[in-house]
């Protein structure tokens, strides 16, 4: 009987040790060091307490309208770590846009969804505010695609893109329509969104694309047409193999491969003599993929 209540005040002991742990675990959550700036949630678990304290979407969507374009960053930043909680700041978001001005990315930290993962290309409020609007769920779409019309093309853009993130069939004819912009950085995403939302009836559009004035977004059409792997496009394709923008190769030669038709193992094989070696790699590893 004695061994029996050792081990069970054993047990408490570990009990009252674990539950220790825990509060000093919260407590450094919600009192973050002096190294770490105040305004600044580097964590989800971080934005979560902070919710539960009591600050809710729109008191966050004020500092959206910030001066400081660094505090609107994080404002936006911190009500895409709140979800659809923060879908009371959806009109604030969608103003937010145009909103252009260019911010270090670190500055929301490393656990916010981001358009690059390369820490070196700045963000911007615009950005982030998209961001936010995905991470809101289908809710914000019809917002979107009114955005996706935005006299700014900042705005058209941002909103396309986050059509394209949310994944939902809804976002293919704003995106489409985009393919048509008169602005360059509207079409490369416009065309992104398409091959993330795998719009096969975008494909017809998409070839036309490959023609574009703009060599970036001609890569894009590239890419997006092999993400949505239609062997309609493999003849465009082919074409795009000489184009005079070493990317644009690149990206039409991985989409053959990613497509499989064999129709293009010829053109393929004469890519390996590329001048770019980025283009031979690609070429080599599409020919492996289509298996001849």
């Amino acid at each position: 009987m004695p061994n029996c209540v050792t081990f069970f005040e054993s047990i408490i002991d570990a009990l009252v040790a674990l539950v220790g742990a825990a509060m000093t675990l919260v407590s450094s959550l919600v009192h973050p060091s002096p190294a770490q700036p105040q305004n600044v949630s580097s964590s989800p678990a971080i934005a979560v307490i902070s919710y539960i304290e009591g600050q809710d979407a729109a008191d966050v969507a004020a500092r959206l309208r910030d001066a400081d374009p660094r505090t609107r960053t994080i404002a936006a930043c911190e009500l895409q770590r709140m979800g659809s909680a923060s879908r009371a700041a959806m009109s604030a978001l969608v103003e937010r846009l145009s909103d252009a001005s260019p911010v270090d990315p670190k500055i929301c930290g490393e656990d916010r969804h981001y358009w690059s993962r390369n820490f070196d290309q700045q963000t911007s409020p615009g950005e982030e505010a998209a961001a936010a609007l995905v991470a809101i769920g289908t809710e914000s779409l019809s917002s979107l695609v009114n955005a996706a019309r935005a006299p700014q093309w900042v705005a058209r853009r941002n909103a396309v893109w986050a059509l394209g993130a949310l994944d939902d069939a809804r976002g293919v004819p704003p995106a489409l329509t985009a393919l048509q912009d008169r602005e360059p950085p509207v079409r490369r995403v416009a065309a992104w969104a398409l091959g993330a939302l795998d719009a096969d009836v975008a494909v017809k559009a998409l070839i036309d694309a490959l023609d574009d004035t703009d060599a970036g977004v001609r890569s894009q059409v590239a890419w997006a047409l092999g993400a949505i792997r239609d062997p309609r496009a493999v003849d465009g394709l082919i074409k795009a193999l000489k184009d005079q923008d070493d990317s644009v190769r690149t990206q039409a030669a991985w989409a053959l491969g990613a497509i499989r038709d064999r129709r293009a193992s010829d053109a393929l094989a004469t890519a390996l003599k590329d001048s770019s070696p980025r283009v031979r790699r690609q070429a080599a590893w599409a020919l492996g993929a289509i298996g001849r």
